[in-house]
């Protein structure tokens, strides 16, 4: 039966890609972690990735679904990534690229396609149970980039494809005019802009007092805040998940992102903003989940 196999769940990031494969008890089986293909623009060499993390999992049990998340604008429906910046894909059919690999390699396990944001809020919410069952919840990653999803009354607002994209709007103001949220408020931009390997190690320096890693410090949570409080004051919601790599630098984000929002929200009720539970394997889960809801029911969740 369909409920006792495994399922491969693989979450494409901006610079590695994580799977995750579980058994019929939801346990995981394996998990493995390896760079994202750069300059493919047809998705070809993460089908050839795919196809051979599918092939490993088949070796070690049996093969029933796999789900695969990526960023970007994501039509779950056709299986078709829209617009990918950090990957540079415009209107690619991962969905068919990677189901003709598995065919080639003899997989014939079903695939589900979906948007690694969404798919971790849907991981988020399952895991927060009865407080994050209901109302509005908005999970943020803050990884590469910037993007969102909101969860009502348990279920993704899809948008279709587009919705959750914050990182994508333009400041229109201030000493960042012109530059997209996500060129400010993302791990990866601190990294970049404080010239280190990582966010964390920028971190770092501002807990030394370093006056530079600061600086950009503060414009990150600044600005993840505006976006943050417009979300909150539009979707009316009650709880800000926030998951990726910045998480891991703790109070220092957390602290500074609730007193941010108590400013900005006047008149507003202010979220709880509250560290994701899975934090970066929030997509390869929902990856699962994904992949598991298909198999049960012929459609995605």
């Amino acid at each position: 039966m369909a409920s006792a196999a495994a399922v491969l769940g693989v979450d494409v990031g901006g610079t590695g890609i994580k799977a995750r494969l579980t058994g019929a008890d939801g346990l995981v089986l394996d998990e493995v972690r390896v760079p994202t293909p750069r300059d493919d623009p047809r998705a070809e060499q993460l089908a050839a990735v795919v196809g051979a993390l599918a092939t490993q999992a088949a070796e070690r049990a049996p093969l029933a679904a796999v789900g695969l998340v990526t960023p970007g604008v994501v039509d779950e429906t056709t299986g078709t990534v829209v617009l990918a910046v950090n990957l540079g894909w415009r209107d690619v059919p991962v969905g068919d690229t990677v189901r003709a690999e598995l065919r080639r390699r003899g997989i014939d396990a079903p695939l589900a396609v979906g948007h690694d944001v969404r798919a971790g809020a849907l991981a988020e919410v399952r895991a927060g149970g009865p407080a994050l069952a209901r109302g509005s919840v908005a999970f943020v990653p803050v990884g590469t980039g910037l993007a969102s999803a909101l969860v009502v009354d348990g279920h993704v607002v899809p948008g279709g494809g587009w919705a959750g994209e914050i990182g994508q709007v333009r400041i229109t103001a201030g000493p960042h005019a012109g530059l997209r949220v996500e060129e400010i408020a993302s791990a990866g931009a601190v990294a970049r802009r404080t010239g280190t390997a990582s966010a964390l190690d920028a971190v770092r320096r501002v807990h030394a007092g370093d006056p530079v890693a600061t600086a950009v410090w503060d414009d990150c949570v600044a600005v993840l805040a505006d976006a943050l409080a417009w979300t909150t004051a539009v979707a009316g919601c009650h709880t800000v998940v926030v998951g990726g790599g910045l998480a891991l630098a703790g109070d220092l984000l957390f602290d500074g992102l609730r007193a941010r929002l108590t400013e900005r929200l006047v008149g507003v009720r202010v979220p709880a903003v509250v560290p994701a539970q899975h934090g970066d394997a929030a997509g390869a889960i929902g990856a699962d989940a994904l992949a598991r809801h298909l198999l049960e029911t012929g459609v995605l969740v």
